[in-house]
């Protein structure tokens, strides 16, 4: 393992503290917390406690950081060689492997604390399997070895969903795993689509990418293969199951269709790799987006606004 010995001993306080903060690999969590979100809004039908919000997030935010920075430890020589990661704090050798592995272990054991007091044991210990999915499965076995890394390895990233959900309910339901579901699905053309885009980098530390492995034209199919079911999926939350409504039906059909049609383009034009960013950075607006529809769809005031609404027009109708 390529570890650069820079001293420690140059760094301002606040440089050590941003240098963990960045081992964190911060710009990744909201992305999970806006999933968790969702699903916990959903799951109390719009009425969640405020406390056990803040709980469940705070919680699945050291959760998710654990896990990370296990990852930056395990990856520190892949890194090292990747040029836009060389300049990560392990690899350029402002964090020390073994402060990085007692930093990871201090945020899970918050965490599972956190979410075992003031949520329940259900949700505590998912967060401690999706640090163990990510870092075991995903990291360790799947990353280095396998095409279908992302693929499988996606369901880490979907584990949050059902840590809000059981944080509210302490258990889990058919929505809970269609919300698992969906992202799980969105992540292979999530990923792929950067992939495409840092193809080079991959190929040159032998992470076996699916864009690096099969090539441009077999991924770009795959991309649209998934972003088609994970839109048919969205509608589940409608039909079967009656858990969301109109506002997140009209979102999903739209942002859906946006999805599409960005997959669609980049199927056309495999070789550019503007719509692969393109595609890229919608998916995540595309996530984010569809949450706030989950959450915006059970509150009881949007009900409230949609029946009078629904009463003006039947008696301007009658």
């Amino acid at each position: 393992m390529i570890e650069t010995n820079v001293s420690r001993h140059h760094q301002t306080f606040l440089q050590v503290i941003q240098s963990y903060y960045q081992l964190t690999k911060p710009r990744i969590i909201p992305l999970l917390l806006i999933t968790t979100a969702g699903s916990m809004w959903i799951a109390a039908k719009g009425e969640v406690d405020p406390l056990l919000l803040l709980v469940t997030l705070t919680g699945g935010t050291m959760a998710a950081a654990s896990g990370q920075t296990i990852n930056c430890v395990y990856d520190r020589d892949i890194d090292y060689e990747m040029e836009r990661t060389r300049h990560r704090p392990l690899p350029s050798g402002r964090i020390q492997s073994r402060d990085a592995l007692i930093f990871a272990s201090a945020l899970a054991v918050i965490s599972f604390t956190l979410l075992y007091v003031f949520a329940n044991l259900l949700a505590a210990l998912l967060a401690m399997s999706g640090i163990v999915f990510y870092v075991l499965i995903y990291t360790h076995f799947l990353k280095r070895h396998s095409t279908q890394n992302i693929v499988i390895g996606g369901a880490a990233g979907a584990i949050p969903a059902l840590v809000g959900w059981a944080a509210v309910t302490g258990t889990l339901s058919w929505p809970a795993w269609v919300v698992f579901a969906i992202v799980f699905l969105w992540t292979p053309p999530h990923f792929w689509s950067l992939a495409l885009m840092i193809r080079d980098d991959y190929a040159k530390v032998g992470v076996p990418m699916l864009p690096v492995i099969a090539g441009t034209t077999p991924t770009v199919r795959q991309i649209w293969l998934y972003t088609l079911v994970t839109v048919a999926a969205t509608f589940s939350l409608i039909y079967p199951l009656h858990v969301s409504g109109v506002i997140y039906g009209v979102l999903a059909v739209s942002l859906g269709a946006v999805f599409i049609y960005k997959a669609w383009q980049l199927l056309h034009n495999p070789e550019d790799r503007n719509f692969a960013k393109g595609l890229f950075l919608y998916s995540i607006s595309y996530m984010m987006l569809l949450c706030v529809g989950m959450v915006v769809d059970s509150l009881p005031f949007t009900h409230h606004v949609l029946n009078v609404v629904v009463d003006k027009a039947h008696s301007l109708m009658g």
